[in-house]
């Protein structure tokens, strides 16, 4: 056996003596530290006498193998142990993980929807909404929150609680006051504003003649006086399923995520997205661009002929 060798029984049976660790994590630890010595050998490098430059590689080698950055952490963690253990031992004089950060997790792609499936879900709440008879109030009012959500990428906590007085019958925009008490103005599609005036016109029928006050377009008797988010996202699930969409995939987030995703995809400015969203750092703006860019590679990948060509000879 090899001095490197010798230095990970040594380190192995120190977890298993000294910290009475786990069979599965001896196992794990040796693993690990056995594929670390396993890359060192075809660089000529005992793995008592790496480098800092020769972890660097391996992790990045462990990204090309299809490593997730949680599972390089791990392996990382693991090495970091070992030549802790060998500086404290006095095997080596200095510890080459010491100035090696974790690789960074990536952060998921929102999900979004197709344009597709977000007109199968706008048409569905429009031919509810059309619909006579119980339950035709918040039938109308899903239909509006739904064309509005879509039309200006608000936040649903925007959406649910706004007032009454931002709806003019002839703008086609509402005023809203967002994060940090800005106010902005977002644009509203012609058939957004249709559907909000018909939900307010049935919601004024409703309350003539009371003593009722509230102030929001979407009022509720609830704490916060308005229709609550959870109820909101609840009832989209419901008419997702009646549109024949999968409800996994649906919430009123991912109706903003359309807008933006699908703004971008139609050759608008990012600028411009980010002032309609609200964002006041437009690297999280950006996000929606790695988004189309990712749609952009699975279209390439599923019908270039090249690329059907290539998978054929896999």
């Amino acid at each position: 056996m090899d001095l490197s060798g010798a230095h990970i029984e040594a380190f192995i049976e120190m977890l298993s003596a000294e910290r009475g660790a786990a069979n599965n994590t001896l196992a794990a630890y040796q693993r690990d530290l056995d594929d670390f010595r396993d890359f060192l050998i075809d660089r000529g490098v005992a793995a008592d006498a790496a480098s800092t430059a020769d972890i660097t590689a391996y992790l990045a080698e462990l990204g090309k193998r299809g490593f997730a950055a949680s599972s390089q952490s791990r392996r990382l963690s693991a090495l970091r142990q070992f030549y802790r253990f060998l500086y404290a031992e006095g095997m080596r004089e200095d510890d080459p993980t010491g100035v090696i950060d974790a690789p960074k997790k990536a952060h998921p792609l929102p999900k979004t929807l197709s344009v597709a499936d977000v007109d199968k879900l706008l048409d569905r709440a429009s031919l509810e909404a059309g619909e006579a008879g119980p339950g035709q109030f918040e039938r109308k009012r899903m239909s509006a929150l739904l064309e509005t959500l879509y039309a200006s990428g608000m936040r649903v906590s925007e959406l649910v609680s706004l007032p009454a007085a931002a709806l003019k019958p002839n703008q086609r925009f509402l005023t809203i006051r967002g994060k940090g008490n800005k106010e902005r103005a977002v644009p509203l599609s012609l058939r957004a504003h249709e559907a909000l005036m018909a939900f307010n016109a049935l919601r004024k029928a409703r309350s003539a003649g009371s003593d009722d006050d509230n102030p929001h377009l979407f009022a509720s008797r609830g704490a916060d006086g308005h229709l609550s988010r959870q109820v909101f996202a609840r009832d989209l699930k419901g008419l997702a399923a009646r549109a024949g969409l999968k409800t996994t995939a649906i919430s009123p987030h991912v109706l903003r995520h359309a807008f933006a995703s699908h703004l971008l995809q139609n050759g608008a400015d990012l600028r411009a997205v980010q002032e309609m969203l609200g964002h006041s750092d437009i690297s999280t703006t950006q996000i929606y661009t790695h988004v189309l860019e990712e749609r952009l590679r699975e279209l390439v990948e599923m019908h270039h002929p090249l690329a059907k060509d290539a998978k054929k000879r896999e």
